[in-house]
């Protein structure tokens, strides 16, 4: 089989590490990046520290405004579908490279398969909601990481392709949690072991919004009253908080991390905060208690055992520093060598 896999974002690039490999035990694979994150700190980063190979196809789409980027991504992606003539498209999660794929494929009548199918946060204000619903309705293979994504499309008449593979990210978090120097980076950073937060903020949602920025650094200042906070500055991040004049405070602000160094950090924080649906689970794998800052989540399971919060506005010493009192939800691993297998029986 021949599988054309679409990239273009850092959550994209950590999940295609462990797929990718599996897929090229069943045929080839010819990896298109979008250029959505183009910058050696969110892109190039993550291929030499995940060991990706470098991608058949760059589309360098570097727009910024949104409906020109995926424009011009359906145009590229719909160039490289027409000459390389693979079986299948595979796309990634919910980004604006993610549908771009889905409407290429679409349009080129290839079928298309969707690693993280089934994900809803019930809020249409996201970007990223809109780009999921609209890609899984698109799908021809459906691959849901969890019961609650395959109820979600049940109840949206998605039924036929849908399968429960379990999520790719616990494959990612296996293969390289322990591959950065934990100690060095404590030494790095001046923390201690479970004496200090990780925080990560990027979100269109949180950062796009100056009243909500102003808001989320109060925050993150008053969890730095408690402890210290260590927080890889987003691209996206540093521009809003430039543009609207928000300082850091007390919050360690530090360069963009590659993958295993952050798996690090968070492994021996005390408490995760972040707005990142990865993150999330990374940390629920990790068996670190974490604060979503943001008022839903795609990933209930994460909040099983209290493991995992939402931040509504609380200050931080209300919620900090977080103390679960159940168990945490038990992730499956294998979802690479599932999708990979499915694929390959479908194109049968």
């Amino acid at each position: 089989m021949k599988v054309l896999s679409i990239v273009g974002a850092r959550p994209q690039f950590i999940k295609a590490a462990v797929v990718s490999a599996e897929l090229a035990r069943e045929g080839k694979e010819v990896l298109l990046h979008t250029g959505q994150h183009y910058d050696d700190e969110m892109s190039r980063v993550f291929f030499e520290g995940l060991g990706i190979p470098e991608p058949d196809y760059n589309l360098g789409v570097r727009e910024t405004d949104a409906c020109v980027q995926v424009c011009k991504m359906i145009e590229g992606v719909g160039k490289a579908i027409r000459r390389e003539g693979p079986d299948a498209v595979l796309v990634y999660g919910d980004t604006n490279s993610t549908l771009a794929g889905a409407i290429a494929a679409n349009k080129c009548g290839v079928p298309l398969a969707h690693v993280e199918a089934g994900l809803r946060s019930f809020n249409s204000s996201m970007p990223e909601e809109v780009n999921r619903i609209l890609t899984d309705h698109c799908a021809n293979l459906l691959f849901c990481p969890t019961r609650t994504a395959v109820e979600n499309l049940e109840r949206e008449g998605l039924e036929d392709g849908v399968k429960l593979v379990g999520d790719v990210m616990v494959d990612s978090v296996k293969k390289f949690s322990g591959a950065a120097d934990r100690d060095a980076l404590f030494k790095r950073f001046g923390v201690k072991e479970k004496k200090y937060f990780f925080a990560t903020l990027h979100r269109q949602y949180n950062v796009d919004d100056p009243r909500r920025l102003k808001e989320l650094f109060v925050f993150l200042n008053g969890a730095a009253e408690l402890l210290p906070v260590v927080l890889p500055l987003h691209p996206r991040t540093a521009k809003r908080m430039k543009e609207f004049g928000v300082s850091g405070g007390a919050v360690k602000l530090v360069n963009s991390l590659g993958y295993a160094e952050a798996l690090a950090l968070q492994a021996g924080a005390a408490t995760v905060l972040t707005d990142s649906g990865g993150m999330q689970k990374e940390a629920n794998v990790l068996g670190v208690p974490c604060v979503t800052l943001r008022p839903e989540t795609e990933w209930p399971e994460t909040m099983e055992g209290g493991w995992n919060v939402l931040w509504k506005g609380e200050p931080a010493a209300e919620i900090l520093p977080r103390r679960p009192e159940g168990k945490c939800f038990a992730w499956p691993e294998g979802a690479s060598r599932k999708i990979a297998s499915a694929l390959k029986d479908f194109l049968k």
